[in-house]
């Protein structure tokens, strides 16, 4: 196995045609993230809970859909499966209310967290969503120990949602804890002032030997920060492709996912293998991944296949040449 995702998948009831229409779609950020992967041809298991009704029937059969492995294929009957409403501004841009008190995702336990599924995999990432709750937060802990320990890479998404937390403090507490266990982090413009990093961020890295740190700056691309063998830190903006964008929702996921994906697709087995080229590489194609799905309706339905990317990565190369040619 490629990637192991860890965490929550739920139901996104994302806005139709009037204000009081909503459509449901499958989603939830590590789940949308395996997804991604998964269309990328990486090999792919899940580990979350879903509840014993008709959305968390659905949820199982969108990752059976996609050739994931399910890990935690029993749907349990202390909770529903978890429900978020979305709601978008006039450009696109999304806030979210939740219905959690609790939801399936939260129910996952130390005791699904198996040693021999976490030594099977080449990487594994989970986000702070899970780490909101327990028992969530222990089995993501654990999960991310029990990599740690096997040498496995491990990669995090900060995915602060506030609706789900008493306070930014208490995120932030959460999140302090795991960074250690972190090789590879993925954070927003806004999350890195919610940490409190905007101006020390090589010093947070070296601080918690984190290898890459990459900043999501919507349609103005990513930036990344990779702290090389030497200890050192650099980093560089890979510009985004311009796209029309009717919903974000899982935009942040689908680069994130075609990143980590591109990433695997090297061969690599520990974060020292990790090239400044292949950084670069993986951002280009994270990238068209995060425009190709914001031109799309919904969380996992919008996630491209790898041969749209690449097509559209083809494109650009051939643009970039012609007026290259012309100049």
């Amino acid at each position: 196995m490629d990637l192991l995702c860890v965490g929550e998948m739920l139901i996104d009831f994302t806005p139709g045609n009037t204000p009081d229409e909503f459509t449901a779609n499958p989603g939830g950020a590590p789940a949308n993230v395996a997804v991604m992967a998964a269309r990328s041809e990486c090999s792919v298991g899940f580990l979350g809970k879903l509840g014993n009704d008709d959305f968390g029937k659905r949820l199982l059969s969108v990752l059976e859909a996609d050739h994931i492995k399910v890990l935690c294929p029993d749907l349990t009957d202390e909770a529903i499966t978890t429900l978020a409403f979305v709601h978008l501004g006039a450009e696109g841009e999304r806030s979210f209310t939740f219905a959690r008190k609790p939801g399936a995702d939260i129910l996952l336990s130390e005791e699904d967290v198996k040693q021999e599924d976490v030594e099977d995999c080449r990487m594994l990432h989970a986000g702070s969503f899970s780490l909101s709750d327990e028992p969530s937060r222990s089995a993501v802990k654990k999960a991310m120990r029990l990599a740690r320990k096997s040498e496995r890479i491990v990669s995090f998404d900060i995915n602060y949602r506030d609706m789900i937390w008493p306070d930014q403090e208490a995120c932030k507490k959460q999140v302090d804890e795991v960074m250690p266990f972190c090789d590879l982090v993925k954070i927003s413009e806004e999350e890195l002032s919610f940490i409190g990093i905007e101006d020390k961020i090589e010093e947070y890295m070296i601080k918690n030997r984190i290898t890459l740190l990459v900043e999501t700056l919507a349609e103005k691309g990513a930036r990344y920060y990779f702290r090389r063998s030497g200890g050192s830190v650099m980093s560089d903006t890979i510009p985004g492709r311009k796209a029309y964008a009717i919903d974000t929702t899982a935009a942040g996921d689908a680069f994130w996912g075609g990143f980590l994906a591109k990433l695997l697709s090297f061969g690599i087995k520990s974060p020292s293998e990790i090239t400044e080229d292949m950084i670069r590489s993986a951002v280009m194609y994270g990238n068209v991944a995060g425009s190709l799905c914001v031109q799309s309706w919904g969380g996992i339905p919008a996630l491209p296949e790898k041969k749209r990317i690449d097509e559209a990565l083809s494109q650009l190369a051939a643009s970039v040449s012609e007026a290259i040619e012309k100049a």
